[in-house]
C-alpha cells in the first residue's frame, strides 16, 4: 500500500506540475491584455474589460465541454486502446472548431445587443473593437485545449507548458510592440490587443499539433491521416460527459458574476475591494485548477485500466494535496492580507482607506473561500475521470443556485451584513458544492466495485 501510495503521488505531482504552470502562463496571459488596455486609456480599459466579460461566458462553457477530450482519453489510455485514442482526438479537434466558429459568430453579433442590455455606447462600441479580433481567438484556443488533453492525458504534459509559456512571452511582446509602435507597427488599440491574442492562441494550437505529429512518442496513434470526418458515436459520447461539465463551469461563473453584481449595488467602495479580493482568489485558484486536471486524468486511467481502487486512491491524494495547499495560501491571507493588497494598490494612499480596510476583511474570508473552491474544483476533476459530468453538474446546480445565490442575497441585504455577507454567502455555497462533491465521489467510486468488464460497461457510455 506504501509503494501504491508513493507511486501515485509522484505520478500525480509529474502530470500536476506542468499542468499548473500551463495555467498559470494562461493567466498571465489574460493579464497582459489587461495590462495593455491599461495602456491605452481608462475609456479603453473599460470597453476592453466588457468585451472580455462577453468572451469570458462563451469561452468557459467551450472550454468545459472540451475538457471530455482530455477525460475520455485517459481512460481509452487506460483500456490500452490506441484506436479509440486516435478517434477520440479527431471528433476532438472537430469539436473544437465546430464550438469556436459558433461562438465567434454570436460574439460578432453582440454589438446591437450591449446598449440595449444597459450598457453605455461607447463602452459598447470600444468593446466590440477589441472583441471582433478577439472572437477568432476562440478556435485556436480550443484546439489547443483538446490537444493538450489529449497529451496530458497520456502523460506528455510537458509540451504542453513549454509552448504555455512561449505563448505568453509573446503575446506580451507583441502587443508591446504595437502599442508602442516597435519596428514601424501600426498603433492599432484595442483592436490589436485582440488580434494579437488571436494569433498566439491560433499558433499555440498550431505549434502543439505540429509536435504531436512530428515527435515519435505519438506515431502509434496514426495522426499524420488528419481529422477525418465526424464518427456519431465518438461526438456523442463528448457531448454527453462535455456539456454537463460545461453547464457546471458556467453555473459557477453565474454565481461570482452575481456576486459581482451585488457587491457593485452596494456601492464602489464594495466594489473595488471585492474585485482586489476576488483576483487574488483567482490567482491562488489556478493551483487547484490545474491540479484538478492532473486528478482527472489518473483516475480516468486506473478507471479505463479496470484498478478502481487506484482511481480512489488518486482522488482521494488529489484532494488531500489540494486541500494542503489551499490552507497554505488561507495563511498568506491570513497573516498577510496587507501586503497582498499592497500589490494591487498604494496601501498607504489615505484616498484607499476604506477599500483597504474592507479588503483585508474579505480575504479573511477568502481563506475559507479558498479552501471549499479549490476543493471542490479537485473533487470535480476526479468525478470526470469517471466519465461522469451529470452528477457535477447537479451538486453543482445546488450547491451554486439553490444554495450559494440566495445565501449571497440574504446575508448582504435582508440581514445587513453588506460586503462580508456577499463573501459568506460564497463561501456556504462552494462548501456545500466541495462537501457534496466528496461524497458524489464516494458514492460513484462504490457504485462501480466490479471491474468494467464484469459490470459490461464501456468507457465510452
Amino acid at each position: 500500500m506504501k509503494n501504491s501510495l508513493a507511486h501515485e503521488l509522484g505520478a500525480l505531482l509529474r502530470l500536476a506540475g506542468p499542468l499548473i504552470s500551463a495555467q498559470l502562463a494562461h493567466a498571465l496571459m489574460i493579464f497582459t491584455d489587461t495590462l495593455m488596455m491599461a495602456m491605452l486609456g481608462p475609456q479603453q480599459l473599460a470597453g476592453g474589460a466588457l468585451g472580455a466579460t462577453c468572451y469570458f461566458i462563451f469561452s468557459i462553457f467551450c472550454t468545459g465541454v472540451i475538457a471530455a477530450v482530455g477525460s475520455l482519453i485517459a481512460i481509452r489510455h487506460g483500456a490500452g486502446d490506441p484506436r479509440g485514442i486516435t478517434r477520440l482526438i479527431q471528433n476532438g479537434l472537430w469539436l473544437a472548431m465546430l464550438l469556436g466558429v459558433a461562438s465567434a459568430l454570436c460574439l460578432n453579433s453582440l454589438g446591437p445587443l450591449l446598449p440595449h442590455l444597459g450598457q453605455d455606447p461607447g463602452a459598447a462600441s470600444q468593446a466590440m473593437e477589441f472583441l471582433r479580433p478577439l472572437s477568432l481567438a476562440l478556435p485556436g484556443y480550443l484546439c489547443f485545449m483538446a490537444l493538450r488533453g489529449f497529451t496530458s492525458a497520456i502523460g506528455h504534459p510537458g509540451p504542453v507548458m513549454a509552448i504555455s509559456i512561449a505563448g505568453t512571452i509573446a503575446n506580451f511582446v507583441i502587443n508591446y510592440a504595437l502599442i508602442k509602435g516597435w519596428f514601424g507597427l501600426p498603433s492599432l488599440g484595442l483592436t490589436g490587443i485582440g488580434m494579437t491574442t488571436a494569433l498566439v492562441s491560433s499558433a499555440m494550437a498550431l505549434a502543439l499539433a505540429l509536435y504531436i505529429l512530428l515527435s515519435p512518442t505519438y506515431h502509434r496513434y496514426k495522426l499524420r491521416g488528419g481529422v477525418g470526418r465526424p464518427q456519431g458515436a465518438e461526438m456523442r459520447a463528448l457531448l454527453r460527459l462535455g456539456l454537463p461539465i460545461g453547464g457546471t463551469y458556467a453555473a459557477e461563473q453565474g454565481l461570482f458574476t452575481f456576486a459581482t453584481l451585488c457587491m457593485g449595488a452596494l456601492g464602489s467602495v464594495q466594489l473595488a475591494a471585492h474585485q482586489i479580493a476576488m483576483q487574488t482568489v483567482a490567482l491562488a485558484f489556478i493551483v487547484p485548477q490545474g491540479l484538478s486536471y492532473a486528478v482527472t486524468f489518473r483516475v480516468g486511467l486506473h478507471y479505463g485500466a479496470g484498478h478502481l481502487h487506484l482511481s480512489r486512491l488518486s482522488g482521494h491524494l488529489g484532494m488531500a494535496l489540494g486541500a494542503a495547499l489551499m490552507l497554505l495560501f488561507a495563511l498568506l491571507f491570513w497573516l498577510l492580507p496587507e501586503w497582498i493588497i499592497g500589490l494591487f494598490l498604494d496601501r498607504h494612499d489615505p484616498a484607499f482607506a476604506n477599500i483597504v480596510t474592507l479588503a483585508v476583511s474579505l480575504l479573511a474570508i477568502a481563506a475559507w473561500f479558498e479552501l471549499f473552491d479549490g476543493l471542490q474544483s479537485i473533487a470535480m476533476g476526479a468525478i470526470r475521470g469517471l466519465n461522469d459530468g451529470r452528477t457535477t453538474l447537479l451538486i453543482g446546480l445546488t450547491g451554486y443556485w439553490c444554495v450559494g445565490a440566495p445565501l449571497v442575497w440574504l446575508f448582504a441585504f435582508a440581514l445587513g451584513w453588506g460586503a462580508q455577507g456577499v463573501w459568506w454567502g460564497l463561501a456556504a455555497g462552494l462548501a456545500v458544492t466541495a462537501s457534496g462533491l466528496v461524497l458524489g465521489f464516494q458514492w460513484k467510486t462504490a457504485r462501480l466495485q466490479r471491474p468494467l468488464a464484469v459490470e459490461g460497461e464501456t468507457c465510452l457510455s
